[in-house]
């Protein structure tokens, strides 16, 4: 083979969400940024697809704008115009309940009136502002934490579902700390859940920080693809269908090897930022920090089969009239959830029809999302008509797999990124952005791919590494 080399400023491995917005802002600042891509486009998990009329999401539907710098990306791009925000109705979020669909209470009086919890759980909330807060550095699973705080029916009604809906994982074994800092700094900076609900939301309007339960949700006209698109169009070298084999730490950067079409490829560059899976991370840096690679391969994922299917509004008996449901895990069911995808953006399937996108597997039931796509196909019509009503043959109907779809956040996640950070200290110059670390949403990408390009930017102009974020 032959072998053609080429110089940088930085090499950014994998062209997911977050390694363009990292390689963009590079880009801007005026650096010469190398991307490298496995895959036949950029993008990772994140993916639209039209077929017959509907318009589904491979990965994720929604993003919540969290933060000013989502705005600004989007300004920046010049997608402000195919922005769309979900409705009102939205906000309108269902958990399943003994088969039936129950609507999550969105204020305190509708708190009070609401059949999803008894008022025996109702009343307890009256003890948690006197629950002593756990010490700073306990390690302590999301569970653990809300049957101390709230009590076994918030967990099992309440939070069981939401983990499921974001990590599609066990919130016995997801780390507060980790996956839900914010719930970990509202105890030990107020002591108290409630208390710093109403008393931070001065300081997150001080800082323009909406809540989380207040962000809008969107997308865009053309699906969440139309973000990494426009991102990828505008990064002036990106290499797809390229394989990075290894990585080299060098006395003044990294030379990475890989391999395109029989080709192998070469670069040098001065910094280098590792935009990849836990796994893919793993393999190159094994050879030279071992202990760095065997904590990052220790990262669980869980597998998720995504199901689009549309049907007639006459063939779904529920009324569309929200973002979706949840299931807890008490309800015995085979699926995590559904989207009310048509209802969340118009244009997602033709006038008279409904598009609904349901998930399956997680840690809760990984076997489910090996199956056979038929088989996953035939689970969500059944779970479907048992849930929403929805009757007869589908219109359309869509399976996607993702053996590994969302890292895991569980126990001793936070000692697992400091040892595969080890690595960073011993080769300066060396920087990760991947959703193993730092958040798994769209949001929590944008901003760490942001802070990581700032960070790396510093590293070359020989400024002090500061990083705006935690690291997980």
């Amino acid at each position: 083979m032959n072998t053609n080399e080429a110089r940088c400023d930085v090499i950014v491995v994998g062209a997911g969400i977050s390694g363009l917005v990292a390689a963009w802002h590079l880009q801007q600042a005026g650096l010469s940024v190398q991307v490298i891509e496995s895959a036949a486009r950029a993008g990772g998990v994140i993916g639209t697809q039209r077929r017959e009329g509907c318009l589904y999401e491979l990965g994720p539907n929604s993003a919540l704008e969290t933060s000013p710098a989502i705005g600004e990306l989007v300004d920046a791009l010049g997608l402000r115009s195919e922005l769309r925000y979900a409705p009102a109705s939205a906000a309108r979020r269902y958990v399943v309940k003994r088969g039936e669909l129950v609507a999550l209470p969105g204020s305190p009086a509708a708190f009070i009136g609401t059949p999803l919890f008894s008022w025996r759980a109702k009343l307890a909330l009256l003890r948690e502002p006197f629950v002593k807060p756990a010490p700073p550095q306990a390690e302590e699973s999301i569970a653990a934490f809300v049957r101390r705080r709230l009590g076994r029916e918030f967990l099992d009604l309440a939070i069981d579902p939401f983990v499921a809906g974001i990590y599609a994982g066990d919130p016995e074994a997801i780390s507060v700390r980790a996956a839900f800092p914010r719930l970990h700094a509202l105890e030990q900076r107020w002591g108290s859940l409630l208390r710093g609900q109403f008393l931070g939301a001065r300081e997150r309007r001080r800082l323009n920080q909406p809540a989380k339960n207040l962000a809008r949700s969107f997308s865009f006209s053309g699906g969440m693809q139309a973000l990494t698109d426009r991102l990828a169009q505008r990064i002036e070298q990106l290499a797809l269908q390229t394989r990075a084999l290894a990585i080299q730490p060098e006395a003044l950067g990294f030379t990475l090897q890989a391999e395109q079409g029989g080709q192998a490829l070469s670069w040098r560059s001065r910094a280098l930022l590792l935009a990849l899976p836990a796994d893919g991370a793993a393999a190159l840096l094994r050879p030279h920090a071992a202990d760095a690679a065997a904590a990052l391969d220790d990262i669980a994922y869980a597998p998720v089969a995504t199901v689009a299917t549309a049907y007639t509004e006459a063939q779904v008996a529920q009324p569309l009239d929200g973002f979706g449901c949840l299931v807890p895990r008490r309800e015995g069911r085979q699926l995590l959830g559904v989207l009310f995808s048509s209802t969340l953006y118009e244009g997602r399937a033709p006038a008279g029809s409904a598009l609904l996108t349901a998930f399956i597997g997680g840690q809760r039931q990984p076997e489910l999302a090996a199956r056979p796509e038929a088989a996953i196909a035939e689970l969500a019509l059944a779970e479907q008509a048992a849930l929403l009503g929805a009757r007869g043959a589908p219109l359309m109907q869509a399976v996607t797999r993702w053996p590994r779809a969302i890292p895991q956040y569980n126990l001793g996640h936070l000692a697992r990124v400091q040892r595969a950070e080890a690595a960073s200290r011993s080769w300066p110059g060396l920087f990760f952005c991947a959703n193993c670390r730092g958040g798994v949403s769209v949001g929590d990408r944008i901003e760490q791919g942001r802070d990581e390009a700032a960070a790396l930017l510093a590293h070359l102009r020989g400024r002090p590494v500061i990083r705006a974020r935690q690291a997980a």
